[in-house]
């Protein structure tokens, strides 16, 4: 008989493409990840990772028992589901993953509100970029994905995810105290010419419409500086190194050196939150979802319109 707790060890190195990055997922030391492959070897009497440089890579027998396992969890979770359905409260183990921002500015006080009225519900975070965290979903790595798009780059839910808005923010201009636009009171596209950028790298939604504005507007932008967390880019803003635009999402207090302007037309960012289908009826999930919408809008952040009903999956 495979044991579950290694296939999904498996599953997840699988999914994760390291033993390091499925230990991060599953909230285990990669270690212990390590130490549950090497037991299901033993098992099976099969090699299911080989060595591949610094990393590892799985053999095509792990690769036909990881997509097995898939299915098994997909079996355990509709159980899962069925059981907490019945007792109609929220318990049990609900992973969330969420992007930075939300994580830091949203999350904690999700986290403690269902913590405090909902004792039998272990609700477990991991920061996860927001287009990776929906193909953890539905592939049922992790149970609902807290995740963001812009009105450049609409988030899909594929087959098998369902989602429903949390809330919408707006994105602020970012330049130092001195700048020449520090005295506006907004600032539009067709003026940021020849201006100094401080972006999040290429790939990133930010720096992707950074890039399309300019150019739609007949700019092209020059990015001197570019800063994965958004704590960094404000800094550099306050270095006077360059301008940015930023969402108020989890930036928190701005500090003397930079001021935050409205841009005409205003980025918009929206909030998902996503969960497989098959588990739409459990309370976990219903509850939590509810409870993110009424969190929002978190202390300090500016809403790009009236934030989404709640109510949860619909």
């Amino acid at each position: 008989m495979l044991d579950l707790a290694r296939l999904r060890a498996l599953h997840a190195v699988s999914v994760h493409g390291s033993v390091a990055a499925a230990a991060a997922a599953l909230g285990y030391t990669p270690s212990a990840v390590s130490q549950q492959i090497t037991k299901l070897e033993r098992e099976t009497r099969t090699t299911l990772l080989e060595r591949r440089g610094r990393g590892v890579a799985l053999t095509e027998e792990a690769r036909h028992l990881a997509d097995t396992a898939e299915r098994l969890l997909a079996i355990m979770e509709q159980a899962e589901t069925t059981l907490e359905e019945r007792r109609g409260l929220p318990g049990g183990r609900l992973t969330v993953a969420a992007f930075a921002s939300a994580a830091r500015g949203l999350m904690p006080a999700v986290l403690a509100d269902l913590a405090r009225r909902h004792p039998a519900l272990d609700v477990r975070m991991t920061e996860v970029d927001p287009h990776l965290s929906v193909d953890l979903v539905a592939r049922g790595v992790t149970d609902l994905a807290v995740a963001h798009d812009w009105d450049i780059a609409p988030l899909p839910a594929p087959d098998g995810v369902e989602q429903t808005r949390v809330g919408e923010e707006r994105c602020d201009l970012l330049v130092p105290a001195d700048h020449a636009f520090a005295g506006r009171a907004v600032v539009r596209h067709a003026d940021l010419a020849g201006q100094r950028w401080i972006s999040q790298p290429p790939g990133r939604v930010c720096h992707d419409w950074l890039m399309r504005t300019l150019r739609t507007a007949g700019h092209e932008p020059e990015v001197v500086h570019m800063a994965e967390e958004n704590h960094t880019i404000v800094a550099l803003v306050a270095a006077g190194l360059g301008i940015a635009v930023v969402p108020t999402l989890g930036t928190g207090p701005l500090p003397a050196g930079v001021t935050a302007l409205p841009l005409e037309p205003a980025p918009v960012r929206r909030l998902y939150a996503l969960w497989r289908t098959a588990a739409a009826r459990r309370p976990a999930i219903t509850e939590t979802i509810t409870t993110l919408q009424s969190h929002w809008p978190p202390p300090g952040t500016a809403l790009a319109c009236p934030p989404a009903p709640g109510g949860g999956p619909q």
